[in-house]
């Protein structure tokens, strides 16, 4: 819910709170990611929709929109810890590219961070997802105005 509402909004919601809001959501009919199963268990989480509905990404200095293209974004990419390592981002990524161009989409951004350094970042810094897999799952980095957090995007054909 992060990048659906304001910072202090989601302060204040904080578990419950934000549970509900992600709920009506849903109960409203829109679909505000996908997730991955193996063997009938969620394992991983991928937000998606149009980058219009994480009004979040505006206000930030280093996500502003790189141009005028309407486009979806993966705003939270999370696998849960006994699956990590084993492609399921890329995999994640790839069925959201699939979903979007499956509802018009024709282009779809991530935002997700680099390390500086050899040492692996830890999980709870890493919820928008690493710029590895998303260049695996086909994304090519269009901006950079921070170090550690490339703007990539899939063209959608």
């Amino acid at each position: 819910m992060l990048w659906r509402i304001t910072r202090k909004k989601f302060e204040s919601h904080k578990g419950d709170g934000n549970r509900r809001s992600m709920k009506r959501i849903v109960a409203a009919g829109k679909v505000p990611g996908i997730l991955a199963y193996h063997e009938g268990r969620a394992i991983g989480w991928c937000s998606i929709a149009p980058r219009s509905e994480f009004p979040a990404l505006a206000r930030s200095r280093i996500l502003q929109p790189v141009d005028a293209q309407p486009c979806w974004s993966v705003s939270c990419l999370f696998v849960e810890r006994s699956y990590r390592n084993k492609g399921i981002s890329t995999k994640l990524l790839r069925a959201a590219a699939r979903y979007a161009k499956s509802r018009g989409a024709r282009l779809i951004e991530g935002y997700p961070v680099e390390p500086t350094s050899a040492r692996e970042i830890p999980p709870v810094f890493a919820w928008t997802g690493i710029s590895s897999s998303f260049a695996r799952a086909g994304f090519k980095e269009v901006a950079r105005r921070s170090p550690t957090r490339p703007i990539m995007r899939k063209r959608l054909r």
